[in-house]
């Protein structure tokens, strides 16, 4: 209420700015979110809650010290490639 409309439109913008350049960005760069051919609304959101658990859980891998990739599609395919491993060996 108490905003401007130039206040209130930035607002918008910048809310707008940060989940285009943010989480869908690097959903459609590291996975191609785009190309997803995907038609059926719950599993295309589940597909998009899969990919950001993976981009937090790379995030956080990464603060803490946990893995030397510098790329969440690198970290992604030493995921893959190390539980494959691991379920070969078992």
């Amino acid at each position: 209420q108490d905003l401007s409309a130039e206040d209130l439109a930035e607002a918008i913008r910048g809310h707008w700015a940060g989940s285009e350049n943010g989480t869908h960005h690097r959903r459609d760069v590291s996975f191609q979110e785009d190309k997803c051919q995907v038609r059926d609304r719950k599993a295309a959101e589940n597909l998009a809650t899969l990919r950001n658990l993976a981009i937090g859980t790379f995030e956080l891998a990464r603060a803490a010290g946990r893995t030397d990739a510098e790329t969440l599609p690198s970290w992604c395919r030493r995921q893959t490639f190390s539980s494959a491993l691991e379920a070969l060996r078992r």
